[in-house]
């Protein structure tokens, strides 16, 4: 994983849809079983904002920002159905959205704007991971055994995450969208 370096006074933060249960942990096995080692630190998501340095003193803005981006994006269904991927130009498979691209697209667009705004890398393309950077063997396997996954669920709230100096990507705080209550 491509993560920006940060230093003493700023936090590497994320913004992403969290996969509810019964289907993240479903997802989270899969990615174990193939042997990607960040099966157990990154929870199964659909990025909205990738990994972010921001100054700590910046974060109570980025609330305020993410509050307002969510509070004017309606909920939403997505539909998680059957395997993709992103070789050869990045070694890794996932699972496809069947349904909510859009709104992912539009709500990519407004968090990734004002104090989070930045240059990608790729294009945006809403997708859950079920494996990176694994042998070519694996990914194959990956993109089999997953072949056959369907997920539907509402979308109510993105997470703020926070990485944490031991890997992990830990949620910090919800935004409701819709202006409703808070996950």
């Amino acid at each position: 994983m491509n993560l920006p370096d940060r230093g003493p006074d700023q936090v590497r933060i994320g913004i992403a849809i969290a996969v509810p249960d019964p289907y993240a942990t479903e997802l989270q096995q899969a990615r174990a079983d193939v042997g990607d080692p960040l099966a157990e630190v990154i929870p199964p998501h659909i990025t909205v904002v990738g990994p972010t340095v921001v100054d700590s003193s910046v974060l109570p803005a980025v609330g305020e920002h993410l509050e307002k981006v969510a509070g004017e994006t309606p909920p939403f269904r997505v539909h998680l159905r059957g395997t993709a991927t992103f070789r050869p130009i990045s070694p890794v498979v996932f699972v496809a959205l069947a349904e909510g691209i859009a709104e992912c697209e539009m709500l990519e667009e407004q968090a990734r704007s004002g104090v989070l705004a930045q240059e990608l890398r790729f294009n945006y393309h809403p997708h859950v991971t079920v494996a990176h950077e694994v042998s070519d063997e694996a990914l194959d396997r990956a993109f089999q055994g997953m072949s056959d996954f369907e997920a539907i669920f509402e979308v109510a709230a993105v997470w703020m995450y926070e990485h944490g100096d031991d890997g992990v990507w830990r949620p910090q705080r919800s935004f409701a969208l819709g202006g409703g209550p808070a996950a």
